[in-house]
């Protein structure tokens, strides 16, 4: 998780800037992703409050404000040019104070926005606000790189920054910059902004991640690329017995592999996980259902089946998988929700607010059913009924895409 510490500076200067209602005299930039707001909208609020904007820095910079959405790091996995130029100033002596963005929000007086920045998100409220499909986010739970900061009933909550920490590293070793790269930057960073040792842990999961084999009859492959590898030493690769085609798979999961029965089912949801994010739902689904055969009442495997199915287009089998798995667990929020939306797809409309209710039932500030119900009372022309669950949702939500939808909603109604 992206953990920011200020540089150490004279305890009168820091004081002095707290105190100060303004930014007089500071001649301010900004690096990295901010995660409140845009880099045009922090230079607007900086410049009224007294100080001066740049978009590049120089020696007349007097304070860097680093953005807390992810490691400023460069496409090619260095420490953003800004942040590297001021740190080579600050070692010759000149004054230039480096800022986290939640250090900044604080000295304006911003505490709600500053709060923001650590906002638990469910992983569809995730989804939405860093543009990462909720199969992955839920992989990468399942690997340990990013871990719920609490959990009601299945739904977990996690840390926004931590996941943009993730992302940022999963981007950048997709682009093909290498591990090896990636730790001497962070390391690096480590110099600059304090608190990169998580990062560098969840760096070695996330690039073994990237370089999982598994093996079959043929030997080994790579099952994000798909990609066949010379098998020189078997010993050397830790490799599940996974088929590749559905045919395979259906004949495997018929005559069961040689390993434990739990062993089978994870290798199986994996199997199709991987295949899911890589859109290959034929694959997938056959592999889900390869792990229904191994362990048939399993709740989570009925509900990624499901959604496999649903972006298969088969909704009135996606309908029926995600209510066997709220059969199979009557609290399972994020399937009574999935199950609402595609009912209201299927224009089963009473259907769908049931589900959205039973969820509430269970979870009362369930943000996800919140939206979901409101959404589907709006499409209804019932306005006015869907007014508290916009109010709902933003209570616990102020910055996503999906709260910018409920203040639209709000102020539509409001302006009626």
């Amino acid at each position: 998780m992206l953990q920011i510490a200020v540089e150490t500076t004279p305890a009168n200067t820091a004081s002095s800037l707290e105190s100060s209602p303004a930014l007089q005299g500071e001649r301010i930039s900004f690096t990295g992703t901010l995660a409140s707001m845009t880099h045009r909208q922090a230079m607007d609020l900086a410049e009224q409050h007294g100080g001066a904007t740049t978009h590049s820095v120089s020696k007349q910079t007097t304070m860097l404000v680093v953005g807390e959405e992810g490691w400023p790091l460069e496409p090619d996995g260095n420490p953003s040019v800004k942040l590297r130029e001021v740190t080579e100033w600050r070692q010759q002596g000149l004054d230039i104070r480096v800022v986290p963005e939640s250090e900044w929000l604080h000295l304006l007086g911003l505490e709600e926005r500053r709060r923001d920045l650590h906002r638990l998100l469910t992983p569809a409220m995730l989804s939405q606000s860093l543009n990462v499909s909720v199969g992955l986010i839920r992989h990468w739970e399942r690997i340990g790189l990013i871990k719920p900061v609490k959990k009601i009933f299945r739904l977990p909550y996690f840390d926004f920054q931590e996941v943009a920490c993730v992302r940022r590293l999963s981007e950048l070793l997709q682009a093909g910059v290498s591990q090896h790269e990636l730790e001497a930057n962070l390391t690096r960073l480590q110099s600059m902004l304090p608190g990169t040792e998580r990062s560098l842990a969840q760096l070695t999961l996330l690039a073994r991640d990237h370089h999982v084999l598994i093996r079959d009859q043929a030997g080994l492959l790579e099952p994000l690329s798909g990609q066949r590898l010379f098998d020189f030493d078997p010993d050397s690769v830790t490799a599940s017995l996974l088929p590749l085609s559905p045919e395979d798979g259906q004949r495997a999961g018929l005559k069961l592999l040689e390993t434990s029965s739990s062993s089978q089912h994870t290798n199986w949801l994996e199997r199709g996980s991987h295949l899911l994010e890589e859109s290959r739902i034929t694959d997938a689904v056959e592999a889900f259902r390869c792990a229904l055969l191994t362990d048939p009442t399993n709740p989570e495997t009925h509900f990624h089946l499901a959604e496999a199915l649903y972006r298969s287009g088969n909704l009135a089998g996606a309908f029926e998988r995600f209510h066997v798995a709220v059969e199979l667990d009557q609290q399972y929020l994020e399937a009574w929700t999935q199950l609402g939306c595609v009912a209201a797809e299927l224009g089963l409309t009473e259907s769908a607010l049931d589900a959205f209710d039973i969820a509430l039932q269970s979870y009362a500030d369930y943000p996800d059913a919140h939206f979901h119900k409101a959404e589907l009372l709006q499409r209804q022309n019932r306005a006015a009924e869907a007014v508290p669950h916009w109010q709902a949702y933003l209570a616990q939500d102020h910055l996503g895409p999906w709260a910018e939808v409920a203040r639209q909603r709000l102020d539509s109604e409001s302006n009626r």
